[in-house]
């Protein structure tokens, strides 16, 4: 089973719940609606979810995560339309802010079976959004990790 991790920041913006996302990169995403994730990637043989966690926000937006393991929660794991499942934490970051993602790259073959293959970034975008609008971008198989973050009570004076 492929299980990937990821990390879930969030704050109270100035019009309400706000969650940090990440656009995925590449011609395959360009023009999807829902085109973003939670930041996260694969866990590697011998890794534990939670430094998986760590490791791919920092690989994939370009800076580390503005907290620490201790200041994650646990929202459990959620399955994809893939079939892959993905462990989510999340914590609190308010001052937390982004001008310019750098990524790490993946080379695809495009178009496939044609052997010609190109670099793209893992991510290319990432940013605040509000809640309401955050169900309607992300890949269906993660807005049960928002759900998961509200039902924590977050928004309600929550963690």
């Amino acid at each position: 089973m492929v299980v990937s991790a990821g990390l879930l920041l969030h704050r109270t913006g100035p019009s309400g719940p706000e969650v940090f996302l990440a656009h995925m990169g590449g011609p395959f995403w360009r023009n999807r609606p829902r085109a973003w994730s939670i930041p996260k990637g694969l866990v590697e043989a011998g890794e534990e979810p939670l430094g998986t966690a760590l490791r791919e926000f920092a690989e994939e937006i370009g800076v580390s995560a503005p907290v620490t393991a201790a200041d994650l929660t646990n929202l459990g794991e959620f399955r994809q339309a893939s079939g892959k499942r993905v462990r989510v934490f999340a914590a609190r970051a308010s001052g937390f802010s982004v001008d310019t993602v750098r990524s790490n790259t993946v080379r695809l073959e495009l178009p496939r079976g044609s052997g010609r293959f190109v670099e793209v970034p893992e991510v290319d975008d990432a940013r605040w959004v509000g809640l309401d609008e955050a169900r309607k971008l992300v890949v269906a198989g993660q807005v049960a990790a928002l759900d998961a973050l509200v039902a924590r009570g977050w928004g309600a004076g929550g963690f």
